[in-house]
């Protein structure tokens, strides 16, 4: 990242270092032409060389010769204020006439030099058209007799670019320096960052692991009462109904007997209760047989489970955990509340994030009313899985089903109900794009 910011912040300076060279040469190329053309060429315009005198013109040359070979400069015109060549170092081109333009007008009135870089394909260029990038400069000067003069040159664009270069070439190394000492002194307290940063993850996941472990533990300890008091408790009383019931009156055996029912009916529900509280051993059953477990009060109800888990998932054990919480949480409120036909539970897995959609045809609800009755649980379990980093959704529909959607590995929000976008989205059948979502099921 720090390299992408030094390219980022070198590359447009480079361009502004290159773009102010060429300005540089420029100015200096205008600067020069100008002194010349005030103390060399407009002293040499007498009324002769506008006459055309060959003499005059061989004047001019032999003063303007030396100052020709030591600058390069392969092009000299001089124009009036009508436009004609009055002189140039091409003798074909003395006497030709040349409309002006706007620019010349405004220089001959008194405007400033001007020098540009650029090829020449103008009307008057024929001897430089071939010739790529020329320096062209153009500076008023004045005649013996006061009028007023174009002085017009052209060098090659080399000089210009090779200045560029030596600018460039002088400047970036200093800049480069800057800016990586500029990288290195932040590169330290992003260093430090990073480790507080790492430092605050490895507590939280410790918090996290150890919270999952208090859970599982106190879930172990609540089953463990249940089934080794209250259930026995209960069942020996179960046992002695019955017997009453066979020993007693007959006009109170439908008392007893209903009253043995409804104890019977519920050691059933708390031993399934029992079963919901005790979690099954992952590392010894594996996340897929754990979750298949589940199906036991869903096919008393007539509903049929799918669950869809690749074979190799890299997960630790509290995410597995995790996992098979979201799964059970949602299968257990479908059982008890939806009225589905048939729940699927899929688990994806894209790099360091995994999914788990866990979706239903049930008869759904409305999530703008207040929290539907048994969604408590889900609620809870949406402030553990914020914890650990990820991100729990409910959407459903009246008559179209639930999706529970739960994402590891990028932050999101820890709980929302939101409704389903259409119809029979909690088919599932667009969860396999979810490898590009970032927190929160599409569906």
């Amino acid at each position: 990242m720090g390299f992408i910011a030094l390219v980022l912040v070198a590359t447009p300076v480079a361009f502004w270092i290159r773009a102010a060279a060429e300005r540089h040469a420029l100015d200096n190329a205008r600067d020069i032409t100008q002194r010349l053309a005030d103390s060399v060429v407009g002293p040499l315009i007498t009324d002769q060389l506008l006459a055309g005198d060959p003499a005059a013109l061989q004047l001019l040359d032999q003063r303007l010769e030396p100052w020709l070979a030591e600058s390069g400069v392969t092009r000299i015109k001089v124009w009036d204020e009508q436009g004609r060549v009055v002189y140039s170092d091409i003798e074909s081109l003395i006497g030709l006439e040349f409309e002006q333009e706007e620019w010349a007008r405004e220089l001959l009135a008194g405007g400033p030099a001007t020098a540009t870089l650029e090829p020449q394909d103008g009307e008057e260029n024929a001897y430089e058209a071939d010739s790529g990038e020329l320096v062209e400069v153009y500076a008023r000067s004045s005649s013996q007799s006061g009028a007023p003069m174009i002085f017009e040159t052209y060098s090659p664009g080399d000089g210009v670019r090779h200045e560029q270069a030596a600018v460039l070439m002088g400047m970036i190394p200093p800049m480069l320096l800057s800016l990586a000492v500029l990288q290195l002194a932040q590169l330290i307290p992003a260093v430090r960052l990073a480790r507080r940063i790492q430092v605050h993850q490895a507590a939280r996941n410790a918090m996290l692991h150890l919270a999952i472990q208090a859970s599982d533990h106190e879930r172990r300890q609540i089953a463990s009462e249940l089934h080794d008091e209250v259930i026995q408790d209960l069942s020996g009383l179960a046992y002695a109904l019955e017997s009453v019931e066979n020993r007693g009156p007959a006009e109170q055996g439908p008392v007893f007997r209903k009253a043995r029912t409804m104890l019977q009916d519920n050691i059933r529900t708390l031993r399934a209760m029992t079963s919901e509280l005790y979690p099954p051993d992952l590392d010894e059953l594996g996340l897929k047989s754990s979750l298949t477990r589940l199906e036991a009060p869903l096919v008393e109800r007539g509903i049929r489970l799918t669950v869809e888990i690749p074979d190799k998932l890299e997960l630790d054990r509290d995410r597995a955990v995790l996992l098979y919480r979201v799964a059970r949480e949602a299968l257990v409120n479908a059982a008890k509340h939806a009225a589905a036909n048939s729940v699927m539970v899929r688990i994806r897995q894209a790099g360091e994030i995994t999914h788990i959609l866990v979706a239903d045809d049930g008869l759904g609800f409305d999530p703008a009313q207040p929290c539907p009755e048994g969604h408590f649980g889900l609620r809870i379990l949406g402030d553990t899985v914020r914890q650990a980093g990820g991100a729990l959704e409910v959407r459903s529909t009246p008559g179209a089903g639930t999706t529970v959607t739960a994402t590891f590995g990028v932050a999101g929000p820890s709980f929302r109900f939101a409704g389903l976008r259409h119809p029979g989205a909690a088919s599932g059948q667009e969860f396999a794009a979810v490898p590009a979502l970032r927190g929160t099921s599409t569906l």
